[in-house]
């Protein structure tokens, strides 16, 4: 068993912290309060040939496993760029897993490389207003009319909606009184024509620069050959993308919790107080201590995890506890940062406040504490399904 990083991790988080570099504490904190995606950092990383870390060496990718692309994702979020930085080029390591996998030659061929490039940007619509987590109830309909389909729906909490050029659509091609199991949803990947869909932004609580949208769809026309796989089974094709997304959640997660943790413990030793740096107190040093080891016990089963799924060994569970340990640690290690800092840590000039609020969204997406509860206990402890 070996814990250390191979020599190419250790070439990939090197290359990688080069990267977001120039992209620092104050980048982040003027994209915060100004808003407005982060392109520049967004084509750093293209540039650079990062984007693709994930997808097939045929295509223009690095053909590397998720425990790379883990890697490279809590490299960005530790660097200071949290869950804003590693928001903004999240899609491309994860969102088009059910292409690579389930897509034609020819569908790869034209869709993979201008996403590895930077010259596409793409945003996932799933989620509905009316069915939330329920995805099997998914209302959004999209009707075969020869050589396309016709779409009409509504989608929430659609991230880089803004500024994406393509979209991966779940939508119903067979009513739902029809359906069977889990058939009846077909995913699509197809441009996002913005004279028959709608984006509005949601103003939210944190990670201003990279937008969460409702999208609405009115007539939206997809061609027959911008459908992945066969029809009707959109549902199980995005399941292979769902254990890849927590892992990588994951380890943002601990990536934001660490550096709000290393602000803290800097803070504790510069900052004096009675004569004494307030990092000498034990009121301060076990709290951030306490942080610590959360953070690196929920670290390791980030690896855990992505060993597995690189082996292509289930690891549901592992995923899925992945996520809920490092969005608690990363939640309580920002939370511990604040404090350290005292009033100071509300001012935003000290960045602190920023990780707080991004703490938030691994503990509420893709999935709630509660069903990963829910399904741990179900899957793992053979316990009576609850809900």
């Amino acid at each position: 068993m070996d814990f250390a990083l191979s020599p190419e991790q250790e070439q990939i988080q090197g290359a990688i912290e080069r990267v977001c570099a120039p992209f620092d504490a104050d980048y982040w904190l003027a994209k915060d309060r100004d808003g407005g995606f982060p392109h520049d950092f967004h084509q750093a990383l293209a540039d650079a040939g990062w984007l693709g870390i994930a997808m097939p060496e045929a295509y223009g990718g690095a053909g590397l496993g998720i425990s790379e692309a883990a890697l490279m994702m809590h490299t960005i979020s530790a660097t200071g760029a949290g869950l804003s930085g590693a928001s903004a080029v999240h899609m491309n390591i994860f969102g088009l897993h059910p292409v690579v996998v389930f897509g034609t030659e020819e569908q790869k061929a034209r869709w993979l490389p201008p996403l590895i490039q930077g010259r596409d940007k793409a945003c996932f619509g799933v989620t509905e207003p009316n069915t939330g987590l329920n995805t099997l109830k998914l209302k959004t309909r999209a009707v075969r009319q020869g050589d396309h389909y016709l779409v009409h729906g509504q989608k929430v909490w659609i991230s880089t909606a803004q500024v994406a050029s393509k979209i991966l659509l779940l939508a119903r091609t067979t009513p739902l009184e029809e359906c069977r199991g889990t058939e009846g949803l077909s995913l699509f990947y197809t441009d996002l024509d913005r004279s028959t869909v709608e984006v509005r932004e949601i103003e939210k609580l944190g990670r201003k620069c990279v937008d969460s949208n409702q999208v609405f769809i009115d007539g939206l026309r997809i061609p027959v050959e911008d459908r992945v796989g066969e029809e009707g089974k959109g549902f199980q094709y995005i399941l292979h993308g769902l254990n890849p997304e927590r892992i990588l959640i994951a380890s943002e997660a601990v990536g934001l919790g660490r550096a709000a943790l290393a602000r803290a413990a800097g803070y504790a030793q510069e900052r004096e107080v009675f004569g004494r740096p307030i990092g000498q107190n034990q009121g301060i040093q076990h709290p951030l201590a306490q942080s610590w080891m959360e953070l690196e016990a929920a670290h390791l089963m980030v690896q855990k995890a992505a060993w597995l799924y690189d082996r292509h060994q289930p690891c549901g569970a592992e995923a899925n506890a992945a996520k809920y340990l490092a969005a608690e640690a990363c939640y309580h290690a920002c939370e511990r940062a604040i404090l350290t800092h005292g009033g100071m840590g509300y001012a935003k000039e000290y960045h602190v406040e920023r990780y707080l609020r991004e703490s938030w969204i691994p503990r509420l997406a893709p999935v709630s504490p509660q069903l990963i509860l829910c399904f741990i206990a179900e899957k793992v402890l053979g316990l009576p399904k609850s809900y």
